[in-house]
């Protein structure tokens, strides 16, 4: 599998990141099996590994410290804070407090010593942004942590943080983790450019864009189609019926290129000259061995062409499938005098 830099880290990581979100109670909670799954993708040249503190409560660190016992220097591991991890407001966000206390938990569940990429996972707006930087540097400086960086910034945002780690001498973000697809490109107008140009690496995630590209021959049937995740397919929203449309016509490039959906799916995020390194999280070890399959496609100039005239590039077909609302636009109080 190929490999490229992280940003300006120095560090290679495979193009191919293997995502845990479904590893334990969210999704497969067979942890021998999701131990084979991260030791199948190890084995396939995956060396790039990303979790969460708040993914099943813990639970899916617990299952990646037990898959590389004995094998911890030969991935880049990474994992995130800053999601709600209990009722206190203290048990959240990017205050120095809660850094420290989080950074504990993740080791002791990872039963490692340092991680090699620590994310914010979400922007914490009362958070002074120096304080975080701060407590971020410390743990860099420590040797608790290689590198840190950020999830779901806005491009004004990913300049705030390099503006303010210059000025306060602190280390800086390196890295971004984004959602993006090709039903989702409008981060192509601002975040992608903005983390090139300050040398950031790019870890996206969602490449099959909720299922909607899973290649399925009914891409509204499936296991997200249920529940909570039915809004996702609600075909009384103009913007889904756009992506029907589109991936309807996106089956017929794949087809005639000779390729599966999702291996259409995955190329297209790799082709972006700012990503470093796509997301994959499968459930079950069947969706592995489908995704790592793909693994070698490279898509040609007619492809993308094609794939450009059916969405548009920096289009997002259904803006609601953005995962993250700036709080100066969800919170009334910062948008209106009250009377």
């Amino acid at each position: 599998m190929e490999r490229r830099i992280l940003g300006g880290t120095g560090m290679s990581v495979s193009e191919f990141a293997l995502g845990t979100m479904m590893l334990g109670a969210m999704g497969n909670p067979d942890h021998d099996e999701s131990v084979r799954i991260i030791h199948t993708a190890m084995d396939a040249g995956v060396n790039f590994i990303d979790t969460a503190d708040v993914y099943s409560d813990g639970e899916s660190e617990t299952i990646v410290g037990k898959a590389l016992k004995g094998r911890r220097d030969d991935v880049v591991l990474a994992t995130k804070f800053s999601m709600p991890m209990g009722p206190d407001a203290n048990q959240r966000g990017g205050s120095r407090k809660w850094i420290m206390r989080a950074v504990e938990g993740s080791l002791r569940r990872l039963g490692t010593d340092y991680i090699d990429l620590y994310q914010m996972h979400r922007w914490d707006p009362v958070t002074e942004l120096d304080e975080t930087l701060s407590a971020l540097s410390d743990l860099v400086g420590a040797g608790k942590v290689r590198a840190f960086g950020g999830s779901l910034l806005h491009a004004e945002q990913i300049v705030e943080t390099q503006w303010a780690a210059e000025r306060g001498r602190h280390h800086r973000f390196r890295s971004e983790q984004p959602q993006y697809n090709i039903l989702l490109r409008g981060i192509e107008n601002d975040v992608l450019p903005t983390a090139r140009r300050h040398r950031m690496g790019v870890l996206t995630f969602g490449p099959l864009g909720s299922g909607w590209l899973s290649g399925r021959a009914d891409p509204l049937a499936g296991h997200r189609n249920a529940g909570i995740g039915a809004q996702l397919f609600d075909q009384s929203d103009p913007g889904n019926r756009a992506k029907a449309e589109a991936v309807a016509a996106l089956a017929r490039v794949a087809d005639e290129a000779g390729l599966p959906m999702p291996h259409l799916a995955t190329a297209f995020v790799r082709a972006h000259p700012a990503v470093t390194s796509v997301l994959i999280g499968p459930r079950t070890p069947e969706h592995l061995d489908g995704l790592l399959s793909g693994a070698d496609v490279v898509l040609g100039d007619d492809v993308l062409d094609r794939i450009d005239a059916i969405v548009p590039p920096g289009t997002d077909l259904n803006p609601s499938d953005r995962m993250f609302v700036p709080s100066a636009l969800d919170d009334k109080r910062s948008r209106r005098i009250a009377h």
